[in-house]
């Protein structure tokens, strides 16, 4: 049985590819919408950049490469949106410091928390239409698509609202008690670094695994609501834990698309770029850091669109989906069971 689920899940996540790369304007909104929110913070930054460069010979040095003295004063006097502009964002060094921020559980700027938050809100929205459209495997054109987005943003709002709580409650006091009290309780004692290590190391996987299972719980929540139509966000929950128990290749399919995000953080890696100079250099340099984000939203559909097809294969709702006579507000499982009778028939 355990293979079977396995090998779904295997399929799930190569029909998952096909159903991304057949929507490639899921692709292209949700970049743009990323544009949306980000663009501002940096017309602000640029202002108070060039505000402190001024026409000194700085402003020169700046505009012919990176002048790291000039940045190391800057970040020096910073506060607010200016502080995060730091030497770590370049290249790989913004993925390594997100992970360490993560692990540790840093605050973030109040900046790029509203940020973050206008960002969470607007996906929100999005991810309404995007898994709706997956979950049809057909165009539902912009009418379909928004409809769908505005009943599910309600839903998935209030389903933020326990996710957060969720959340909060890993980070507020899970993260600390492993982390500090229980590492500090095992490790006082200890003499050698590297055992001391070890420990903070499990700790670091055990909080992980946690994280990873409330994640992957929501996720399927999110796909049940959109799926079936479901109205409760509670309910949408409790039943994602009770089909995740259930079906280990929901964890399989978690883990393998995992792996390839790996694989782009890794190739990423390999091809960063460091301090980019002036001229030709720069545009390459901002044309790698664009590819990567544009992979990594690639990689956040293909999550969702791999889960939704493992769930709709495991409760008979697949390849029922693609009829185009149905539009919205027929929810896709009833799109199914009415694509099914047609085939009977």
């Amino acid at each position: 049985m355990g293979s079977s689920s396995d090998f779904r899940a295997t399929s799930a996540f190569r029909e998952g590819v096909s159903r991304v790369n057949g929507a490639p304007l899921m692709l292209l909104g949700m970049f743009l919408a990323t544009c949306l929110v980000a663009l501002p913070l940096a017309v602000v930054l640029e202002g108070m950049i060039a505000g402190h460069l001024g026409g000194s010979l700085a402003a020169e040095s700046a505009a012919a490469g990176t002048n790291f003295d000039w940045w190391q004063e800057f970040g020096a006097q910073a506060s607010g949106l200016a502080a995060t502009f730091v030497p770590s964002i370049i290249g790989f060094g913004a993925v390594l410091d997100n992970l360490d921020s993560l692990a540790d559980n840093l605050p973030m700027a109040t900046t790029i928390a509203v940020a973050v938050s206008i960002w969470l809100l607007l996906w929100s929205f999005l991810s309404g239409g995007v898994l709706d459209r997956y979950a049809r495997n057909r165009p539902t054109r912009a009418a379909g698509f928004f409809a769908a987005a505005g009943t599910n943003f309600w839903r998935f709002l209030r389903l933020g609202v326990l996710a957060l709580g969720a959340y909060w409650l890993l980070f507020a006091f899970v993260h600390g008690w492993l982390l500090d009290d229980l590492y500090g309780r095992v490790t006082r004692n200890m003499t050698a670094e590297r055992t001391a290590f070890a420990v903070r190391a499990a700790c670091y996987v055990v909080f992980g695994v946690l994280l990873v299972a409330v994640n992957l719980i929501f996720d399927y929540a999110r796909v049940r609501i959109v799926v079936e139509d479901r109205r409760s966000s509670i309910g949408a929950l409790l039943s994602a834990g009770r089909f995740v128990r259930r079906n280990r290749g929901a964890a399989y399919l978690y883990v393998l698309n995992t792996l390839a995000f790996l694989m782009l953080v890794l190739m990423y890696a390999l091809v960063a770029p460091g301090a980019p100079g002036a001229g030709l250099w720069m545009w390459i340099a901002l044309g790698i850091g664009q590819a990567y984000i544009v992979a990594r939203h690639y990689l956040k559909l293909l999550f969702y669109a791999s889960e939704l097809v493992f769930f709709q294969g495991a409760l008979a709702h697949a390849a029922y989906t693609a009829a185009p006579n149905v539009e919205w507000p027929e929810s896709p499982a009833a799109e199914a069971i009415l694509n099914a009778d047609a085939l009977v028939r």
